[in-house]
């Protein structure tokens, strides 16, 4: 199996308080799997305030819903071995 890497990082985003964010991370291989995104060292599930998808089978997406100061720090999207942060 290739290894998977990054091909396209995290940006840092500047976002008001109540808005939705949305981080995108684009890989080199689809269907790429041992993925995660975390807030602050937090391991994010999808559910009602994080959507977690992908886009074409390389381009990763995590969208923030409604954040608030709570939601400040660092981004992380990690694959195997490779990651990126904003």
């Amino acid at each position: 199996e290739p290894d998977v890497t990054i091909v396209s990082g995290l940006k840092d985003t500047v976002v008001a308080e109540g808005d939705d964010v949305t981080f995108r991370c684009q890989v080199s291989h689809e269907n790429a799997r041992d993925v995660e995104w975390k807030l602050q060292d937090v391991a994010l599930q999808n559910n009602e305030m994080n959507e977690i998808s992908v886009e074409r089978g390389k381009v990763h997406s995590l969208t923030l819903r409604k954040v608030t100061e709570q939601d400040i720090g660092t981004v992380t999207f990690r694959v195997g071995p490779h990651t990126s942060t904003a």
